[in-house]
Parts: C-alpha cells; structure tokens; sequence
C-alpha cells in the first residue's frame, strides 16, 4: 500500500511543489504502553471523522497530498494498526501536519483496546 501511495503521488504531484513525503505505519506490539505483554488488540475508529481532518489538513498551505489507511477489528501482534501519508512542498509545512494530525487521529479517532 505505501510503495503504491509514494509512486501515485510522486506521479500526480507537480515536482515544484513536492519536496518531502513522509510516512507512518504503525504496528501492534507484543506489549502494552505500560509494559505489560498483549495478545493484540481490538480496533474502532470514527470514518467521517478521518475524512474531514484529512480533507482539513489536506488544504493547508505547502501540503501536496495525504492518505490515510486504518485496519479495523480484531488484530493480532505484528499487524498493522495504521499507515499515513503526508506529502508537501517542504520539511516546515509537512512535519506539524504530521504531527497535529497523528496525534488527532489516535487521541480522537481510533478506539483501540488492547488483549
């Protein structure tokens, strides 16, 4: 999925306004936050509200693109729980996008809980 997102938008991006992508995808891990061992976990989150933030963030100036993908269900260690993508024109634009909007996405969108 990324290796496609990265090739589609380096394709369809004008190169004088795409400097940087970067990317997240997070994994479930065989421990807790608190350091207590899990068997995976269970995973929700709210679709329109991922629509409009990406679309949000999406209309800032210097950002080019951005995907978002989150697994949804029951998920077992080593799974993907989530992958982002934020595309811009510069380091200073893309990184706080990234920033504000990862923390959006798991502090107000996904409901995970862990097994």
């Amino acid at each position: 999925m990324i290796d496609a997102w990265l090739e589609e938008v380096k394709r369809k991006s004008d190169p004088s306004t795409l400097g940087m992508i970067l990317v997240h995808n997070g994994v479930v891990r065989g421990t807790s936050k608190h350091g207590k061992p899990v068997t995976g976990m269970k995973l929700s989150y709210d679709r329109a509200m991922l629509q409009s933030s990406v679309e949000r963030f999406k209309a800032k100036d210097g950002i080019v693109d951005i995907r978002a993908w989150i697994n949804e269900g029951d998920l077992q260690i080593g799974d993907d729980i989530m992958m982002l993508l934020v595309a811009g024109r510069l380091r200073t634009d893309v990184l706080p996008v990234f920033e504000e909007l990862l923390s959006i996405i798991k502090k107000e969108i996904v409901r995970e809980e862990e097994t």
